[in-house]
Order: C-alpha cells, then structure tokens, then sequence
C-alpha cells in the first residue's frame, strides 16, 4: 500500500461495472438489464455515510439497476454516462467544494486511470486490469462486486479510528 494516511478522505467515488457489480451485464429479452450488486458493499457503504462522509457513483455507462441501487444506499452523487472521468470527477469535487486529497477512488479498467491517479487514494479491485493495479495506492484482495468495496470502507474506517465506533451498534452491551 502506497498511500496510509486517511484522516482528510471526505468522498469516497466508486465505479460501478467491475467495481460494485463483477462487471457482467446482462441484456434481458425486454431490452432491460440485470446487475448484481454485493450486499456486504451496500452496508459498508451505509457504515460509511453513518460516518459523516459522502459516496458517488461514477459510471462511463447509464444503466437503470444503477440509478436504483444508488437510491436504495441513498447515494446523491450518482453520475452515469460519463465518458471523461476526470471532468466529472473534477466538476464533482468542485461542486462539493473539496480537494482531490480528500477523495478516495475505486476503479477496475482503463478509464479509471485517470481518477485513480488525480485523487488522494486511488484503489484498485483484484480483478483490475494490470495498468490499473500498478498506478493504485492500493489494490482489494476481493474482486469487483465481491466485497472489494467494503474492504476499501473498513480499510479507511478502521486506520482512521471510526470503525470501532461503528461497530458498537452491532455489538450487545
């Protein structure tokens, strides 16, 4: 890990194909199209907001599972069909009014090089393209939909000093 200090990370953006789902699309009969997101990432990233910081989605494609998963994480930066990825991230943080240090990034293929350079922590899932693993601060021992986001989350959470706090919710007294 090249990078272990967490203290100024306020945003945490995610890509979604590779990252939240295992990067299989499927195109029904209908036209319509099935993705299977990892539950243990959707309540990482509850624990996270219960935290006091911000998550995004930022996806090259749209994609209707998309929109309504990041509804049910209540999840407000949700930007899809985005091609530039560094422009919308930069038009995010501008948006927000944060720096690129404070921004933690989770991508898997090309054209999440760009964040994952520019951003404070730039992560990469397991199953990353290898140009994507060498330019990362740090890469999941999970693959993309299968907990890598939530090893990033308690990563965080936990070197900054927030998980254990966190965790008194599920513990009994």
């Amino acid at each position: 890990m090249k990078k272990t200090d967490f203290k100024n990370i306020q945003l945490l953006v995610l890509d979604v194909d590779g990252v939240l789902t295992n990067g299989a699309i499927v195109i029904n009969n209908d036209g319509s199209e099935t993705k299977f997101f990892n539950s243990l990432d959707g309540h990482g990233i509850k624990m996270w907001q219960r935290a006091g910081l911000k998550v995004a989605v930022l996806s090259g494609r749209f994609s209707e599972p998309t929109k309504q998963r990041a509804e049910q994480l209540g999840i407000e930066n949700c930007i899809q069909g985005c091609l530039d990825k560094i422009g919308g991230l930069k038009k995010l943080l501008e948006e927000l009014g944060l720096s690129a240090e404070q921004v933690a990034y989770i991508g898997d293929d090309l054209p999440d090089l760009p964040p994952i350079k520019y951003v404070g922590f730039g992560a990469a899932v397991a199953n990353a393209v290898d140009e994507v693993k060498q330019y990362a601060d740090y890469v999941t021992k999970n693959n993309g939909g299968s907990g890598a986001v939530r090893e990033v989350i308690e990563l965080i959470l936990k070197s900054t000093g927030q998980w254990q706090q966190l965790l008194k919710k599920y513990l009994p007294e």
